[in-house]
């Protein structure tokens, strides 16, 4: 039986701590679905449509790799896909107590769904979507911040220009 991961998310943007747990993760699982929340409530900069492709752009390398968005509950997601391990990144305590929280949860709601905390490497602890939006919005450069591919969309959304 091949193993199918999902690693879920809001990716608003895709930083490249993201990156790196994609990246780490598809060396991990034949096939890993990176799963795009919609979750409108944290009142992204990018639509969903958006997201998805600033992130296919950021993995071109990757063969096993698929992106795909969706809507609604993450284990909902992961039945419907065939999903049967939960990716999460983890970069601190507060972080750790949460996807716990939500590992015990998802595991209740689909018995077979198992969570995989990983850390990002080093640089790339500080990283969150929403210090990088913050950055952007502030003037701050962003190559260190984000994929290549994410910085002409990035500083467009934020009417800045590229450099």
């Amino acid at each position: 039986m091949s193993v199918i991961a999902a690693y879920s998310g809001t990716f608003d943007p895709i930083t490249l701590g993201h990156n790196d747990i994609i990246h780490r993760a598809s060396r991990m699982f034949p096939k890993l679905i990176v799963a795009v929340g919609s979750n409108i409530a944290k009142n992204p900069k990018f639509t969903l449509e958006e997201r998805c492709e600033l992130i296919r752009a950021s993995v071109t390398d990757l063969v096993n790799v698929e992106v795909v968005g969706f809507n609604g509950l993450v284990v909902d997601f992961a039945k419907e896909h065939g999903v049967t391990v939960l990716v999460r990144g983890v970069r601190n305590v507060g972080d750790v107590e949460y996807e716990k929280q939500m590992a015990v949860m998802n595991r209740d709601l689909y018995p077979t769904l198992d969570t995989v905390l990983l850390a990002p490497s080093p640089e790339y602890a500080h990283l969150s979507s929403s210090l990088v939006r913050e950055l952007t919005g502030l003037g701050a450069p962003v190559k260190k911040l984000v994929p290549k591919a994410v910085i002409p969309s990035l500083l467009a959304r934020f009417g800045r220009k590229t450099r």
